[in-house]
């Protein structure tokens, strides 16, 4: 019996993916655990192994297909002994068949006949399913992208396989200005008022305010719709408040200057090379660690129902990749020595950057880090990504004058601006845990003990 591959969730929250690239063709042999394709997520590329054993009797969606469901069937195995033509001939589910409604019982009055309206024409895709008017194919995310530039998919000339509408094909119409659709307009009453949105401006509305080919249209992807809908969700529910503080890292900047001299050495074929290399950023992962363990009522997330006290610190550090943000976590950064998140979070940002993190290594987290200080930025405010209920902002470090002593001295001051969710961090609690994490980084000695 042919054996279905489907689109695997590759994480809880997973509904769609690309099909990056096949690892196997028609044909091939594959046993449990082979890796057979590449699906890349909103936030990673991931490697997909075979379940069963089997021959590859066919690949169903084709490589470099988009907005891929889960559970859509991506090839067919044919299992050991079984004719590998009978099973890609016969392999996949029927699609289930549509149900009669049950006649009413004698004793039920019958149900009112629906009232009449006009006919309305359907649109294309819906009319053909996975096609188009024109007898074409189109992906989901082809006419996601049509509906959205108000594009009629049934005059795209698609390029893709056996001429699927792909996304290259949209944003070419979009370019080029063909396959405009003619907006419908909705009947007003005479005298009636122009309607008020109530989420903004439209798309349309938002692109007449320019002129017309002074501006090129980027679709969104997977990772940006995912950025926009979880901080939207964030700014309309968190009620976040913020707290700052300078804190002087001179003594920072010394011991970290010591501890990268006295790194031990290892002879590598690029010269020698020093076992790690720390930078600021992990101080202050490590500081903001340590000063969650030391006031452990801050460490915890809002449920409806009950906060989630959390054992360990588990710091995300905000990594900024082409087009996009993510946010790898260093599990139990609190019992990590600092060259241990120094070289755990460059492998992260490596991995985050090439699109290769697991999804365990990006989701959750107990709160987080974002550092833009080595763009100048001297201070800043954060959104708060749940289920973290804080995040810490880091600006530069500004050389200033300083009191110490009764004497004015010129010292540099790193400020650091929290975002706490007041629904689990109040007001006295917040500062609490600023004035411990400013302890550390005024004194990072104690850091290391």
């Amino acid at each position: 019996m042919p054996i279905n591959i489907t689109m695997p969730a590759l994480s809880p929250t997973m509904e769609e993916g690309n099909l990056s690239k096949w690892l196997v063709k028609e044909g091939d042999q594959v046993k449990s655990g082979d890796v057979i394709a590449e699906i890349e997520t909103d936030k990673a590329t991931m490697e997909v192994e075979a379940v069963d054993e089997g021959t590859v009797a066919k690949i169903v969606v084709p490589a470099g297909t988009e907005a891929v469901k889960v559970n859509a069937l991506i090839a067919i195995l044919a299992a050991d002994g079984e004719d590998v033509s009978a099973a890609a001939s016969g392999g996949g589910a029927p699609a289930p068949k549509a149900e009669a409604p049950p006649a009413p019982k004698a004793s039920e009055p019958a149900p009112a006949p629906a009232p009449a309206q006009a006919p309305v024409a359907a649109p294309a895709s819906a009319q053909s399913g996975t096609g188009v008017g024109n007898g074409l194919f189109s992906s989901p995310l082809a006419r996601r992208l049509a509906k959205e530039a108000g594009i009629d998919i049934s005059a795209v000339t698609g390029s893709g396989p056996h001429g699927r509408v792909v996304k290259a094909d949209i944003e070419k119409a979009v370019a080029s200005g063909t396959g405009k659709a003619a907006p419908a307009a909705a009947p007003q009453p005479a005298g009636a008022p122009a309607p008020v949105l109530a989420k903004g401006l439209s798309d349309d509305a938002v692109l007449k305010l320019f002129e017309e080919g002074s501006y090129e249209l980027l679709p969104h992807d997977g990772m940006r719709r995912t950025i926009a809908a979880r901080l939207t969700e964030s700014h309309q529910t968190v009620p976040a408040y913020f707290v700052s503080m300078d804190c002087e890292i001179d003594a920072l900047m010394k011991l970290r200057a010591e501890i990268n001299k006295s790194a031990p050495v290892t002879k590598t074929e690029k010269g020698e090379v020093p076992a790690f290399k720390l930078s600021v950023n992990d101080f202050v992962i490590k500081a903001m660690a340590l000063a969650l363990r030391d006031v452990p009522m801050a460490n915890a997330s809002w449920t409806s129902t009950a906060r989630v006290k959390h054992k360990h610190s588990d710091v995300g550090v905000a990594v900024a990749i082409p087009d996009g943000l993510i946010t790898p976590i260093i599990r139990k950064a609190e019992e990590k020595t600092l060259s241990v998140i120094s070289n755990e979070m460059k492998d992260l940002a490596r991995r985050a950057r090439d699109k290769k993190l697991k999804p365990d290594e990006y989701q959750g987290g107990t709160t987080a880090v974002s550092n833009l200080g080595m763009f100048g930025v001297s201070n800043f405010t954060s959104i708060i990504n749940p289920p973290h209920a804080s995040i810490v902002s880091i600006g530069a470090g500004i050389e200033k004058p300083v009191v110490k002593n009764g004497e004015i001295k010129v010292g540099t001051v790193m400020t650091a601006t929290f975002a706490f969710d007041h629904r689990v961090i109040d007001g006295a609690l917040g500062a609490e845990l600023a004035s411990a994490f400013k302890r550390y980084i005024e004194n990072p000695m104690a850091m290391l003990v």
